[in-house]
């Protein structure tokens, strides 16, 4: 596996899971104090296009590491819950290092 597709799943699951906190924050306001309707509504809006990219890098990930269903499950559930992807990134990124190559050929010994 390419660390491309380790990197490109980590920056988005960076970003979902701001992005989320920031659309708790605006939720908070929203219905809590009454202010703050056009800002949820863009930040919602905003979260949920970055979700789908999350979802398309995360199962690709998954199915490159070659990953159970159970388990790409909560990879993709992961960016729903409000701080889970930050822990489940850095459980992930452990995981795969491994499986990365650096892409260089690798000469025969005879």
């Amino acid at each position: 596996m390419k660390s491309s597709v380790l990197t490109r799943y980590r920056v988005m699951a960076y970003v979902t899971a701001v992005m989320l906190l920031i659309l708790c924050a605006c939720m908070v306001a929203k219905y809590g104090f009454g202010t703050g309707e056009g800002l949820t509504l863009v930040v919602s809006q905003v979260h949920g296009v970055l979700y789908i990219v999350y979802l398309i890098f995360a199962f690709d990930l998954g199915s490159k590491a070659k990953w159970p269903f159970g388990k790409l499950l909560w990879l993709l559930v992961s960016g729903t819950i409000p701080t889970a992807a930050f822990f489940v990134e850095r459980k992930v990124a452990r995981e795969v290092q491994p499986l990365i190559t650096d892409g260089s050929p690798v000469a025969a010994r005879a």
